[in-house]
This record gives structure tokens, sequence and C-alpha cells, in this order.
């Protein structure tokens, strides 16, 4: 068996250069002629005629697919189709259409696509079916389930890769109960009969909303033989869900009806599944039994197993597991690391954690946004945060977009330490440093800030700030601003910010509205603390009402 198949190499292999200069050949002429549309009829064709005696379908498509301009393609299609001379009664096969097809819907050619398989009477319920899949790749449902219509309407209903097709596009999109009213309409036409793509897709459909149960339904439901990836699929579900006794279930049957055996995907998803549960017992188990079925474990299985171990605080046996990996030829990754940086973290081995941060980076690895994150909240943990900082700046330099919410627990540590001028320093250099400030970013400092008597000044240019980069003031910031006026005895401030409150619909909380009515009615202004309060009330859905008159009590007994 093994010689046709290494002759069929030899004679792809030998007749790959050949076909490669002329592809070249081709494409350049097609250059020179440059068809804009589909309407060529004013260019000569003369010059591919040359190429008559070459022509095959692996040559014709290799020369639509090296087009970027698809009426190019076109152009050459139709020339190829019916050749002047053509010496080997060259004709296109199935293969040709859709590869033509598949260049001019990419291209948005619809109508253009539509009518070369009109006229060529290629239109079937394969090639509707490239349609919807287009349609659906544009994230266009509404046209996708338009063209759905036109096949079923084609074929009298039987058209099971355009139903396929369409459960794929809605399936994607997320749209999965619609994917079912399909399902259920090829259910009880009996037009069409299901097969494992129908099948396996509704499945995805469920398992993608974590409706497992409709999945396992679907899956008894079946009226052929699961494949491989129906098995994955659902496994795959009751993993994300936590349950691995259904999991574990979906496997021995798998194992029993002996048509297709678990690969490394299958025990893979397993043993994920077991790590993020915990039970690393079991996860260690899986991979032996994996072994001892002829199946190797890629780096996917290593990295769950590695990081199931680090999670549970076992770096040292993920370390370990490590070395296994390497000895059996993989390669550990950055997310190899990124794991043995959370399990030292976890197991509170700070400095071993940081070291080893600085061992991937000497050894040259691509870090990402995730490894260096731990460590900078690691810094953090250890109010460390000029070191915390300096890992951002590294980050910068090497071209890494850090999370806005490694900052935000940056400045939340500079704040707690009482660093609010590194703290509004570093907000101010979020942008410079490759990431935006968000309304977190702002709300730590600020809120930081109202916190201290006399920085109020300060408070405004960063309140101005936030309202230009797109961000709103909620409740809980209003309260921090008029506790902040109240602080720096500035009643004014305090009163006009609590008008702004309730205006946006607002409900101060209990403590500051205290803190508020106590300023106020030291000021000598007992009838404005009133009347706000009355506002508040008949504005803003105040649900403890009883509780402010209480505190307004306080301070106004004849309330």
């Amino acid at each position: 068996m093994a010689l046709p198949v290494r002759n069929t190499v030899a004679k792809l292999s030998s007749s790959t250069p050949s076909n490669l200069s002329l592809v070249t050949s081709i494409t350049s002429i097609l250059q020179t002629l440059n068809p804009q549309d589909s309407d060529t009829s004013n260019l000569n064709p003369e010059p591919l005629k040359q190429f008559s005696s070459n022509l095959n379908p692996n040559l014709v498509i290799q020369v639509i697919k090296n087009q970027n301009n698809p009426y190019h393609a076109l152009f050459f299609f139709n020339w190829a189709s019916r050749p002047v001379p053509n010496p080997n009664n060259y004709f296109h096969t199935h293969l040709c259409y859709v590869v033509i097809t598949d260049v001019l819907l990419s291209h948005s050619l619809i109508s253009t696509a539509y009518t070369l398989l009109q006229k060529s009477h290629k239109l079937s319920d394969f090639m509707f079916g490239r349609f919807i899949k287009a349609f659906g790749d544009r994230g266009d449902v509404r046209g996708a389930i338009g063209w759905f219509h036109k096949a079923k309407s084609f074929e009298s209903g039987r058209c099971l890769f355009s139903y396929n097709a369409v459960l794929g596009v809605l399936v994607r999109a997320n749209r999965v109960n619609l994917a079912k009213a399909f399902y259920d309409q090829i259910v009880n036409e009996e037009l069409v009969k299901p097969d494992v793509f129908t099948y396996t897709t509704m499945i995805r459909g469920f398992c993608k909303m974590g409706m497992i149960e409709n999945a396992r339904k679907v899956f008894d439901e079946m009226s052929c033989e699961p494949n491989l990836v129906t098995y994955n699929t659902l496994i795959d579900g009751f993993c994300k869900k936590g349950d691995l006794e259904s999991s574990r279930g979906i496997l021995n049957r798998m194992m029993q009806s002996k048509t297709c055996l678990p690969d490394v995907v299958t025990y893979s998803t397993l043993i994920d599944g077991y790590c993020k549960k915990g039970e690393i017992h079991e996860a260690m188990n899986c991979m032996e039994e994996m072994v001892k079925q002829g199946c190797q474990p890629n780096v996917l299985t290593y990295n769950s197993l590695i990081e199931g171990l680090c999670l549970t605080a076992n770096v040292d046996e993920a370390k370990r597991m490590m070395t296994r990996m390497r000895l059996n030829g993989l390669k550990d990754d950055v997310t190899t690391h990124t794991s043995i940086l959370k399990g030292f973290c976890i197991a509170r081995r700070s400095n071993e954690a940081i070291k080893h941060l600085k061992e991937m980076v000497s050894l040259g690895m691509n870090l990402d946004v995730k490894a260096y994150g731990i460590i900078v909240n690691e810094y953090c943990k250890m109010r460390k945060p000029n070191e915390a900082i300096s890992l951002l700046r590294e980050m910068r330099s090497r071209s890494i977009k850090p999370n806005v919410s490694s900052f935000n627990t940056v400045s939340r540590v500079l704040v707690d330490m009482g660093k609010l001028k590194e703290a509004i320093f570093l907000l101010k250099q979020m942008p410079q440093m490759g990431c935006s400030p968000n309304f977190l970013s702002y709300n730590i400092v600020i809120c930081g800030l109202c916190k201290v008597k006399g920085r109020m000044q300060e408070v405004e240019e960063l309140v101005w700030n936030m309202l230009q980069d797109g961000h709103n003031l909620d409740a809980t910031m209003y309260s921090c601003l008029i506790r902040g006026y109240c602080e720096d005895g500035n009643e004014e401030m305090a009163l006009q910010t609590f008008y702004q409150l309730i205006d946006n619909n607002y409900v101060i909380d209990l403590e500051t509205f205290g803190i508020f009515v106590k300023e106020l009615c030291a000021k000598g202004k007992v009838k404005e603390v009133e009347r706000v309060f009355l506002e508040m009330c008949s504005k803003c859905p105040v649900r403890d009402v009883y509780a402010y008159k209480s505190v307004l009590k306080c301070h106004v007994p004849d309330v």
C-alpha cells in the first residue's frame, strides 16, 4: 500500500515546479490584460492559447487561487472552460466551480457567482450552501437565511447541504433557538435525513450556549453514528459545565462503539476539565489511560495538567511535569511558564515568581500581558508599587500593551499607601504607556483624593479629564465629591454637586448624606437641607426614606 502513495507524492512533487512556473506566467498575462469587471468582450484571450495543452484541474485551481483580483480569476476561468485549441479535452471539474465560486463570494460578487453557476447549470444544494456560508461569514444572518429559502425552493426542500450551512451560520451567530427551529423543520418535514454534520452542529450550538441537556437530547436522537467531532464537542460541553461524570460517560460510550476512538483532543479536554475542578488525581489517571491507549499527550495536555497543579499550589510537581514534557520531546511555551508564575504566587513564594519571570525574559521568551500581569499584581500585594510600575514600563518597551486592570491595581495600592501624587502621575501617564484609563482608573484616584483635605482643585481637574474621555460620574463618585467638598468646608460646591446627583437620578449613600447634612446645618443652611432632601425623594428612587429622615432629624429636629 505504501508504494502507490509514494509514487503519487513523487508525481505531485515533480509537477509542482512546472505548475508554479505556469501559474506565474499565466498570472503575468492576466495582469497585462487586466480585466476589471465581468464584461470582457473587449479583451483578446489570444495570449492564453499557448497554455491550452497544459490545462488540467489542478493548474486551473492554482491559477484562480493565485489571483488578487477576482475578475482576473473569472476571466481565466471562463477562457479555460472553452479553450481553443483543446488538445486534452479539458473541462472544469466540480472542485474548479467550487473554487471560483468561493473567490467571487469572498469579494462580495454574489450576483456574478450566481449567474456563472446558473449559465453553467451548476447550481445545486451544495453550491447554495457556499452562498449561505459566505453571507454568514460577513455576519449577514438575514442574507444567509434568504439564500437558504432560495435553495429550498430550487431543490423542493431536499437541500441538506443548505440546511447544514444555515445551521452553522446561526450557531456561529449564537442564534441557537432559531437554529433549533430549522433543525425541527428538518425532522418534521422528513424531506431530507439529518446527517452527522446536522446533529453535530446542533450539539455544538447548544454546548456553546451552556444548554447541555438539549445537546444530550440531540445526541441521543441521532439516527446515524456520531463521529469524533460529535463526541469531542459533547465531552467539551459537559466539561465546561463541570459535569465530569457525564463527560466520562460519553467517553465510555465512545470506547464501546468502536467506530471511532478517542484522540488527543478528547483526553486533553477531559484532563483540562478535571484540572479546572481541582481533581488533579483524576486528571493524572486520565493521562495515564491516554498513554496506555497509544495516544500521546501534546503541549495542550501538559499545559492543562501544569496549570491544574499550579492552581492547587503544587508548583514543584508542576515543574516536574514540565521536565517530563521536555523529555517527551515537547517544547514548553509561555502558557506553561505563566502557569508556573501563577503557582508560585498561589503558594506565596513571591520572590521565586519574580525570579522566574526574569529567567523567562533572559531566555528570550515572548512574554505576554498575562505573564507580566501576574507579577504586577504580586508586587502590589507586596506593597511594592514602584517595582510594579517598572514592569509596566518594561512591557511598553517590549510593545506589549498592559491591561487597564494592572494599572488600576497599582493605582489602588498607591492611594492606599497615601502616595496620591504618584497615583495622579500614573493616571496621566497611562495613555503614553499604551493604555487608556477607564472609569475605575479615575474613580480610584478621585475618590482617594476626596478623602484628603485641600485636594479638591486637583479632583476637579481629573473629573474634567474623565468627562473628556467619555466617562460619566456615577452615584459613588458623586458621593465622594460631596464628601470631599464637605471635608474642605465648601458647602456651596457640596450643594451644587448634590443637585447634579439628583438631576442624574442618583441617590447619595446614607453615610455621605449624614456628613452633608451636618456640614450644611453647621453653616446655617437648614432650609437648603430640607429642600434638597425633598427634591431627592421626589425625583429619585430612594428605597429607605425613613433611614434618610432619621439622619436628617439628628440635625434638624423639626423635620
